[in-house]
């Protein structure tokens, strides 16, 4: 099991396995957009979005990654993701949109509306622009840049698409099994008064 809090010299592998996580993230975002299954969609982007903050969750465990150079090397364009979030949106329509809570520790907590879509595609640049430093061979940069995004927007905006996609799964597992539990009540009501009538 991997250390939860790194010594420097333990970045290198580290980084590493935060990379991967990242990767896969990516990779499984992007087929999922193209698949145009919203029932295979809502899973996945259930499971995805865990795994990711697992790794998000050993990013904040960990000391402040401090970066080799003072500024911020100019990791060139960011990916575009204006087609990812227009393929989510069109995926994820009927429930896309959700409420929000900003800052449950703010002096004055504020529910706001977002969009899945917009959320995941958020992350998704935030995880890239590390990406582009982690291939040009600046891994401590990615990792900081990771961290730093993790801590300052791309964590909470996951956390709450997790909880809109768990609020979903769970609406529909539940509420399913409520309804199928009153029909067979009903059902069985409607024999009992059957029998109640008919002669013995």
């Amino acid at each position: 099991m991997s250390q939860p809090n790194p010594r420097p010299d333990d970045l290198g592998d580290f980084t590493v396995e935060i990379a991967d996580q990242v990767e896969s993230f990516v990779v499984a975002i992007r087929e999922i957009a193209a698949a145009e299954d919203p029932d295979y969609a809502i899973s996945l982007l259930l499971l995805e979005v865990s795994q990711l903050l697992l790794a998000g969750g050993r990013l904040g465990a960990i000391s402040d990654v401090v970066p080799e150079e003072r500024f911020e090397p100019d990791a060139g364009f960011d990916p575009d993701v204006e087609g990812l979030r227009t393929s989510l949106a069109n995926l994820l329509e009927p429930i896309d949109e959700h409420t929000a809570l900003f800052d449950p520790y703010g002096h004055d907590p504020e529910l706001f509306t977002s969009r899945l879509s917009d959320d995941l595609a958020d992350v998704m640049s935030d995880l890239l622009h590390g990406l582009l430093h982690y291939r040009a061979g600046r891994s401590l940069e990615a990792l900081w840049w990771w961290q730093f995004s993790y801590l300052s927007n791309w964590g909470s905006t996951a956390s709450s698409a997790l909880r809109a996609l768990h609020s979903v799964v769970s609406h529909v597992r539940l509420d399913a099994g409520q309804d199928e539990a009153a029909v067979v009540e009903d059902r069985l009501l409607a024999e009992a008064a059957v029998q109640a009538v008919e002669p013995s």
